[in-house]
């Protein structure tokens, strides 16, 4: 597009802010034991607060409780589809969810009925990345029970061009952050190292700043044997990218110290991988611009997956 076309496309863009996303929407279901517990065992989440005879919902539950599912809510307005369908019409055809922030006020408990309201709170100028050229789409959705504001989340999106790499774009690199470096350094030394609590000894993974047993923030690793079961797994057909050739297996791993994490189950072909199979960590290395880039992946041990 020629830079005055998308000037006048930024202004237009802009008009949406403030515009309402969704009012007076209502959670399809009051906040319940069930639906806490699956989402402990599925972050394998401990924490005595979320069980018993008086829990509370983990506070990261927030989302949960004002999603629609596939039949949406009667509270939702236009305006945010406009926004998305003058974005694809501008070739911004791409979606990636960037970041969310959220903000706790009281706990939610078994129920409670979540009511809330939602704006379309910022839409930034046109912004290059390496995934493309597009513009980033900020919601706030205010949550209530009875009236009462208990929490706030900000959800962000970049709706952008996708870059059209020649030849195909490297593997992604992880994310590496001051929480994660030492895993990473550990997966580089072909080492899988596990976060344990020095004060409950509970192991954890992914990496955290602080126990999620007993919220010390004081933490050693143990090393991993490599040896585990495939928990579940799904198979990628799409999308498709470019360093990717799918169809690929990717599992949910229980290693054998007990967490679990998730990586590429390799060894058979996709369509072969099962729930319990016995795997073992394999360190791969790929080259590209930038260096080499070790990863883990987990390989069918030899003799499974056969039948």
């Amino acid at each position: 597009m020629a830079g005055a076309a998308l000037d006048g496309l930024g202004a237009r863009l802009k008009a949406y802010e403030g515009r309402p996303a969704a009012v007076a929407g209502v959670g399809k279901d009051p906040v319940n034991p069930p639906m806490i517990r699956h989402w402990c065992e599925a972050m394998g989440d401990t924490n005595p607060a979320y069980f018993g005879p008086d829990p509370i919902a983990p506070p990261t539950m927030l989302q949960a409780w004002t999603m629609g599912g596939l039949s949406g809510h009667q509270g939702r307005t236009g305006a945010y589809d406009e926004l998305l369908s003058l974005l694809d019409a501008s070739g911004c055809t791409a979606v990636v969810a960037t970041d969310c922030e959220q903000e706790y006020l009281r706990p939610l408990r078994p129920g409670d009925q979540v009511t809330f309201d939602s704006v379309i709170e910022s839409v930034s100028g046109r912004k290059t990345t390496k995934l493309g050229t597009g513009y980033f789409v900020t919601t706030r959705t205010d949550v209530r029970v009875g009236g009462d504001l208990v929490g706030t989340h900000r959800f962000r999106i970049l709706k952008y061009a996708p870059v059209r790499h020649e030849p195909p774009a490297p593997r992604p690199r992880p994310v590496v952050g001051r929480d994660n470096a030492g895993f990473w350094q550990g997966v580089a030394e072909h080492r899988l190292l596990i976060q344990r609590c020095t004060d409950c000894g509970t192991l954890r993974h992914p990496w955290l700043p602080g126990c999620n047993a007993c919220g010390c923030l004081d933490w050693d690793t143990v090393e991993a044997s490599g040896e585990g079961t495939v928990y579940s797994y799904v198979v990628m057909h799409h999308p498709s990218f470019p360093a990717f050739d799918p169809p690929y297996a990717v599992g949910l791993i229980e290693l054998a110290e007990g967490v679990r994490l998730v990586s590429n189950v390799v060894g058979v072909p996709y369509d072969k991988v099962r729930i319990g199979l016995t795997v073992r960590v394999e360190f791969r290395t790929y080259e590209d611009a930038e260096g080499a880039l070790v990863l883990p992946v987990f390989r069918v041990v030899e003799g499974e997956g056969e039948a």
